[in-house]
């Protein structure tokens, strides 16, 4: 963390509100771009609501960040959290089939989230970023465990190093760079079957 960075965290802890202005300015629309490649079908709205809910977190643990990693690693870890829990509380509305009721209190998240993997054709790191694919991809992502989604989001979404990714983890490097070949293996496997099946239609009986 770089010198202006900790002086500015250090002016947000003593409640200067100048600082959090700045801090927020500094970051929302990069935190923004990170959510909204979270969600295939998040709308502009959607993305509104989870940075508020994202920095309304980092306000309120701000004291528990220590600077073991970069500022925006632990922040874009906080806003795919809340993008998690955003998309919960969909699936659950859809479920009842009543309104969502949305709100900026939300506290920790759950589970649920939707990313951006490969199409089957190139290799997975080829494929990841294959926006007109994003729907099947997101079916994908979320048959993937914890720990791959984890390790997915931050090195394409948060396009974070191996070093960042380690660091924010709490792992070696060599420990995340195989758990994302591992992972991107899982995911290819799950997206080749997905895609298959939506893309390729039955030959009708006669």
């Amino acid at each position: 963390m770089d010198a202006d960075e900790t002086e500015l965290l250090a002016r947000c802890r003593q409640g200067d509100a100048e600082a959090w202005d700045e801090l927020f300015n500094l970051h929302y629309a990069a935190t923004a771009r990170f959510v909204f490649h979270l969600g295939h079908d998040f709308t502009r709205d959607d993305v509104e609501e989870i940075c508020q809910e994202t920095f309304l977190a980092v306000v309120k643990h701000l004291p528990s960040f220590h600077g073991d990693s970069r500022f925006q690693t632990w922040l874009f870890r906080i806003a795919a959290n809340k993008a998690r829990d955003f998309r919960e509380r969909q699936r659950a509305a859809k479920r009842g089939g009543g309104r969502m009721s949305l709100s900026l209190q939300a506290e920790d998240p759950e589970t649920g989230l939707t990313l951006d993997p490969p199409s089957p054709a190139p290799g997975p790191d080829d494929a990841l970023m294959n926006a007109q694919d994003l729907a099947l991809v997101g079916q994908a992502l979320d048959q993937l465990g914890e720990p791959c989604r984890e390790v997915i989001e931050l090195r394409y979404f948060a396009d974070l190093s191996y070093e960042e990714i380690a660091n924010a983890m709490k792992l070696n490097v060599k420990t995340v760079s195989s758990r994302l070949s591992k992972c991107l293996d899982q995911l290819e496997t799950i997206a080749r079957a997905i895609f298959s099946r939506e893309k390729i239609s039955p030959i009708p009986v006669q």
